[in-house]
């Protein structure tokens, strides 16, 4: 686990030294903000690889879920939650539609208790809904959800949101916090199959998602890279990036 946590502190600072430097050379002649812009390097992506003891296989297995049945199920114990299509009206619900199926199905599997073992990501309520799931079940919805139309969201507060901007694009060079976009792409459409889709999603979500982290009581981010960055976030640039993502479409 120190070893782990070593790792991860060195891929960060990595990636601290040489993002500003990769960043002006590819954003040469465009709007690309090329100060004070921290990005994640391929050091960071190798960092958010699986795991040896991974229980899931993101492979085409997880990939080629069936959305017919996967609409079959998400009709019967998902949609009182997050509505049928995914588009979730309760802010601390999370928005579905669109999501990479990949990343759908691995926190399916992750709120489910395997081999006598806790889950590894924890919620009573999402305990219940995925016992009777099996894994393909879980393949199934995800297929369903990632063929669903994401509805727009849009930011209310624009003052938050135009801070929150500069963090999700440029991060934070005196704390050390990498730019958002890097790992979810600019347009928040995130980058399969570790990478989730975060455009549109409900602030009150995203902030829940990223005090979790950093508290501990959610910790089944690949060798901690959420852990650790969400651990050079205050609470103000929490809220700004989260109400940034609310409106980024």
């Amino acid at each position: 686990m120190q070893g782990m946590k070593v790792v991860s502190n060195l891929v960060m600072l990595i990636a601290l030294l040489l993002s500003n430097q990769i960043l002006a050379e590819d954003s040469a002649g465009t709007d690309t903000p090329t100060k004070n812009t921290i990005l994640p390097t391929d050091f960071e992506l190798m960092a958010e690889s699986p795991s040896a003891d991974s229980k899931i296989s993101l492979d085409n297995s997880i990939v080629n879920g069936d959305p017919n049945k996967g609409k079959e199920i998400a009709s019967k114990v998902c949609a009182g939650c997050h509505n049928a299509d995914g588009n979730s009206i309760i802010p601390s619900n999370p928005i579905l539609a669109g999501q990479h199926p990949e990343y759908i199905t691995k926190q399916l599997l992750n709120f489910k208790s395997q081999d006598n073992k806790p889950a590894e990501r924890k919620s009573p309520v999402m305990a219940a809904m995925v016992a009777p799931l099996s894994a393909e079940d879980m393949k199934n919805i995800g297929a369903y959800y990632a063929q669903q139309e994401p509805t727009p969201g849009a930011a209310k507060d624009k003052e938050l949101a135009e801070q929150g901007e500069k963090i999700y694009r440029g991060g934070n060079i005196e704390s050390g916090l990498p730019a958002c976009s890097g790992c979810h792409s600019p347009n928040g459409s995130g980058i399969p199959p570790h990478y989730p889709r975060l455009a549109g999603q409900h602030a009150v979500y995203t902030v829940a998602q990223l005090r979790s982290f950093r508290t501990e009581q959610r910790a089944n981010d690949t060798n901690n890279v959420m852990r650790e960055i969400v651990s050079r976030m205050s609470e103000k640039e929490m809220e700004a990036v989260a109400e940034f993502i609310r409106g980024l479409n």
